[in-house]
Parts: C-alpha cells; structure tokens; sequence
C-alpha cells in the first residue's frame, strides 16, 4: 500500500482544463491497476492532492437536473460564467475565486475501500480546518458536505462534495467557501437544495481570510486523517 501522495497547486484554471488534466491522471492509475491485474503484477500505484479555484462555472452531476441552473446563455455571459454537465455524483454546483476546490485522486486500495468513509474523512479535515479559525461544523444528514448549525432551522453549507469513483480510484472532490463571492449562488438551486443557505468564512468571520494559509492547513488535516505521506 503506497501512502506517498504528491500534492499539487495548479493555482486558477479554468475548469475545462482542469478536468481532463484529472481524468488523464485517473485514466493512467486506473489502466496501471488493469494492467497489475492482468499481469498479476504488484506495481505501486501513485496518489495526487491537486487543490486549484475556478474561474466562475456552475457544474451539472449526472444525477442532477438542468432546470436547478436559473440561468439563460446570456445571463451567463453576463456574469461571465461557464456552464458544464460533468461525470461526478450530486446535483449543480458552482466554483470560483476564493473557494478551495480539492481534487484527490486516490486509489483507495493504499488507503481504505469505503466509498463512504472516504467522503467522511474529507469532511473531517474540512471541519477540523473551520475549527482551526473557532467556526463550529459538522454534519447534515442525509446530506453530504460540511454544514454549520445543521441542527436548526439556520443550516447553511459551506463545503459541497461530489466525487467520483472507479476501480477505487477517486477523482472530483470538494468545493470549500474561503472567501467566495456567494451572490453566485442565489443563480442556482445548490446542490437540488432550494430551502437552505450558503455561506463561506469570510462572511462567518466577517473578514477575507489568507488563501493560502487555509490551504495549508487543510493540507494537513487531510494527510493526518489519511495516514498520508504528503510530497
């Protein structure tokens, strides 16, 4: 079981560029594990932490509906954003500047083969971040992501997840609110969830928050929690 994982920073990419720069990484761990198997060969297989903002872009699942979009073409090009229907799980969703979107691309065999573990233990790091900054998180169930006062009628997601998973290798991953710009939101129906609100930490905290500095410490959290050798 390799736990080596390389992280990367690809910085602000379009999201059109990033997705097939994740689906030739996950293409090639996947084909290496087809290949061990045909050849009972045990050949390590490589991790990646890529994290990266997005331009703004809403993002459609496969199990999601094209009305959850409030947008025409024109509105979109008004608000200079991009629309793309994508092969992870869940519903719409929008990325862009100040929001750490997380794009592991695991084979879950060096780690554990739980599908549903897995999107916990993100969770994990993601409220063990927000406790970082004393902002109080946990979660919705039912739901996935990372909520804050989820037991009430106050509820509000501040992280949104939609992964995907072959041969147990992951790729797609999180969207977490540092200081995104949420009036991008009210243009959709989050997640297929018209009856609860987003926020971010800079609007919890009231000030913007060092991108770079989240991200470090979120880092950490998720090779803790995974056992992970980060490089």
């Amino acid at each position: 079981m390799n736990k080596k994982v390389e992280f990367i920073d690809w910085g602000l990419v379009d999201y059109q560029e990033a997705w097939p720069k994740q689906e030739v990484i996950f293409d090639q761990t996947v084909a290496l594990k087809t290949q061990n198997r045909t050849n009972n060969t045990q050949l390590e297989t490589p991790n990646y932490l890529v994290f990266c903002e997005h331009p703004h872009v809403y993002t459609l699942g496969k199990s999601g509906k094209p009305e959850n979009l409030l947008l025409d073409e024109q509105a979109l090009l008004n608000k200079q954003a991009t629309y793309y229907k994508i092969n992870r799980g869940g519903d719409i969703t929008y990325h862009g500047p100040g929001q750490i979107v997380g794009y592991p691309i695991l084979d879950l065999d060096n780690f554990f083969t739980d599908i549903h573990l897995y999107l916990r233990t993100l969770e994990e790091a993601v409220i063990l971040t927000l406790a970082d900054y004393g902002i109080a998180s946990g979660r919705y169930d039912g739901f996935t992501g990372v909520w804050l006062d989820a037991d009430n009628d106050k509820a509000r997601k501040i992280c949104a997840m939609g992964v995907r998973c072959s041969r147990w290798v992951t790729m797609h991953g999180f969207a977490f609110n540092v200081n995104t710009d949420l009036d991008y939101f009210k243009n959709i129906v989050p997640c297929g969830i018209d009856d609860k609100d987003v926020t971010s930490m800079q609007r919890e905290l009231g000030y913007k928050l060092d991108m770079e500095e989240v991200k470090g410490k979120l880092k950490q959290h998720i090779a803790a929690l995974f056992n992970m050798e980060l490089h």
